[in-house]
């Protein structure tokens, strides 16, 4: 049994519950994780999580800041619609990712799931940085990596992290949905 599993597991539903909050503390939970799954992905060889983790930590970093200055005003970032004309930067920076991704896993690695590695950390990329901008996309982004994920682990035999990420997947949704309402409300209020 690997206990560090278990402990990022947890630690991984509390970064979801605050995520799904909308909370800044979230990124304080999203340094930790990170740090510890840094470890248990690559000892499954799961190299581009390993490696996505790295960023995870420079993005939580990152999203602390950005939700720090929107605070700076005493006032919330508040959750918003990604802008139309950031849709084909993001698509492109995926698919080279993506590709680049595989490529380095194929040729320099014993990875045997290169491909989907590749998706999942290339998505989960955008996906990060659509939480750090707090835009209510970036939930559709983790339901496709969740249930990628979930499967994927289940394969590799990482039996908490595959549970952890269904529950993702699950919360995912309730997430998108929670956050609509709440920029709804917001935008109201305003």
């Amino acid at each position: 049994m690997n206990y560090l599993e278990i402990i990022g597991t947890l630690i991984g539903l509390l970064y979801l519950w605050l995520e799904y909050k909308a909370s800044i503390y979230l990124w304080i939970v999203g340094i930790i994780m990170p740090a510890i799954y840094l470890f248990v992905y690559y000892d499954a060889g799961l190299y581009a999580d390993t490696g996505i983790n790295v960023y995870y930590l420079l993005a939580a970093i990152y999203g602390w800041v950005v939700w720090q200055k929107g605070n700076s005003n005493k006032i919330d970032l508040p959750i918003r619609h990604t802008p139309i004309q950031q849709i084909i930067p993001l698509a492109a920076v995926f698919v080279v990712a993506f590709f680049a991704i595989a490529w380095v896993l194929i040729n320099y690695t014993d990875s045997n799931v290169p491909w989907l590695d590749s998706f999942t950390t290339a998505l989960s990329i955008i996906g990060m940085w659509l939480l750090a901008r707090k835009y209510v996309e970036q939930w559709l982004a983790w339901i496709a990596v969740d249930v990628v994920s979930c499967g994927l682990y289940v394969y590799k035999g990482l039996d908490f992290t595959a549970v952890l990420y269904g529950i993702y997947s699950v919360i995912a949704i309730f997430g998108y949905y929670k956050w609509i309402r709440m920029m709804k409300e917001t935008t109201r209020t305003v």
